[in-house]
């Protein structure tokens, strides 16, 4: 397939929008807690795109619908990206965007070892022993904070579990019944997941952390970027490049958005990285690569990794 001018816009939309939310999340939560800041996010991204969908004459969702987009918005935004804006008041943005990059490999694990997946081949096993020995180099390493300092072991086993999460959901959503319009069914999981969001922030105290006044611009532009070009444009460019690109091409957002985050990263918060640390991080975005063409090799007619991908962006 020629990449056309119009591709070309999506897969650049799709690399910078989503590879910059790890920063932007980063910024966020500098004057506004976590937990919340993450629920104010996703209800009201949630709730402009379910008004776009109604506004089109979409079909109206099932309660059924609602119940398994609370299970998979739960998993994804409340677990997966809420663990890793928690994790972030810790860790820098670059490293975070790298661990959680990790998710093809825990899905080609659970896949395998808990669905009954087909075994994985060559291509795959050796991503897996390369993601995991990436992990461990990773943590190791004493660059992950953005003063030079270890970031706490907290931060790292949240990012691990996000992205457990992150797969759980992922391959949860491969077989749970939802709307038949993409963009209707993100709505619906960032309408829940926000709920959960909001709701366990206030449960944890958070409320007392949050002034409106004290929130700096910086912050506010930050959200305002999370809402419309991570969570609105960013996913209906990636929509659109399903159907007007090879699916292969557009998957590639999982081993560029690590690379773009840790780049940002450097460029406008002055994060730094070890040597280790770096080469930790290569190591990891080389597995992703090896797992996602040892998945078009072992079966090329497979359609489930469309809706992996489309579970794990809103969650971004």
């Amino acid at each position: 397939m020629n990449l056309t001018l119009p591709i070309a816009a999506g897969l650049l939309a799709v690399y910078i929008f989503w590879g910059g939310t790890y920063l932007a999340m980063k910024f966020a939560i500098e004057t506004m807690p976590p937990f919340l800041m993450a629920g104010i996010r996703f209800l009201t991204a949630g709730a402009l795109v379910y008004a776009w969908q109604m506004s089109k004459g979409t079909p109206r969702p099932s309660v059924e619908h609602w119940k398994n987009a609370a299970i998979v918005g739960g998993l994804l935004l409340l677990c997966g990206n809420g663990g890793v804006v928690w994790a972030e008041q810790t860790v820098s943005s670059g490293i975070a965007a790298i661990i959680v990059a990790t998710v093809p490999l825990w899905m080609a694990l659970i896949s395998w070892l808990w669905q009954g997946g087909k075994r994985p081949n060559g291509l795959i096993l050796g991503g897996l022993l390369t993601g995991f020995i990436g992990i461990i180099l990773l943590v190791k390493s004493t660059g992950g904070d953005v003063s030079g300092t270890a970031a706490p072991w907290t931060g790292y086993a949240a990012l691990v579990g996000a992205s457990l999460a992150w797969a759980i959901g992922s391959l949860y959503s491969r077989v749970a019944k939802l709307p038949e319009a993409p963009l209707l069914a993100i709505a619906l999981q960032m309408l829940t997941g926000g709920f959960f969001c909001l709701t366990f922030g206030l449960l944890t105290g958070e409320a007392g952390q949050f002034h409106v006044a004290a929130i700096s611009l910086q912050s506010a532009l930050a959200l305002g970027y999370l809402i419309f070009f991570g969570s609105i444009i960013g996913f209906s460019a990636f929509i659109w490049l399903l159907k007007a690109a090879d699916p292969t091409l557009a998957s590639t957002y999982a081993y560029v958005n690590p690379i773009v985050a840790v780049i940002l990263g450097w460029l406008l918060a002055g994060e730094q990285m070890t040597l280790q640390a770096a080469a930790a991080a290569a190591i990891i975005v080389t597995s992703v690569v090896m797992i996602t063409k040892g998945n078009q090799h072992n079966n090329k007619a497979d359609t489930g990794g469309k809706a992996a991908a489309q579970g794990k962006k809103i969650a971004e």
